[in-house]
């Protein structure tokens, strides 16, 4: 059995913007095991970015927020850590 390293479940990702709400990311869900590599596949302007964003916790608000789901990397819940502590996570493991 392989080891999660990286657990996105129901990640909502929306942007707040003059003309209504932007629903970039709608639920996506996915795991990558250790040793995995996960490419994400997709047309212009379907949520591949604005994905990876919100797993790095890079996304500007506003205008977007992540309004639901979890990230969990290594057991840690992404979503809940401070920034300081993304920071360094990022430094040493998720690029």
């Amino acid at each position: 059995m392989s080891e999660k390293i990286l657990q996105v479940d129901n990640l909502k990702t929306w942007f707040y913007v003059s003309d209504g709400i932007i629903k970039a990311v709608d639920g996506v869900s996915f795991d990558v095991n250790k040793s995995e590599v996960l490419g994400l596949v997709g047309e212009s302007g379907c949520g591949k970015s604005v994905t990876a964003r919100s797993i790095m916790r890079l996304v500007p608000d506003p205008p977007g927020k992540i309004v639901s789901g979890k990230i969990l990397y290594e057991g840690k819940d992404l979503l809940s850590l401070t920034e300081e502590k993304i920071r360094n996570i990022e430094e040493k493991r998720l690029q």
